[in-house]
């Protein structure tokens, strides 16, 4: 229990880490041409949108616990994948 404790604490501090860096990116707005500025709104939507499902997915495994982690662990580590891809798309 104390390891998948560490894991979920970890996963949910990097998921802090991605919504505040998503937060100033989101605020900066730097891109200049108007098409630009929509493309950038449609993945900062679709981003805080997966964002949103981690978050989901971390809250249902903390909730479920050791016993029903294997169960689990897969959707959370296929949404956690797709988050960082995303993420690192567009903001790092």
């Amino acid at each position: 229990m104390a390891t998948l404790d560490k894991s979920l604490s970890k996963m949910e501090a990097r998921l802090d880490l991605w919504k505040a860096k998503l937060k100033k990116a989101s605020a900066s707005g730097s891109v200049s041409s108007q098409q630009a500025k929509i493309d950038s709104r449609k993945q900062f939507d679709q981003l805080n949108s997966q964002l949103r499902k981690a978050q989901s997915k971390l809250e249902e495994a903390k909730a479920a616990g050791s016993g029903k982690w294997e169960t689990l662990k897969d959707g959370v580590e296929k949404t956690w994948e797709e988050l960082e891809d995303a993420f690192k798309k567009l903001v790092d």
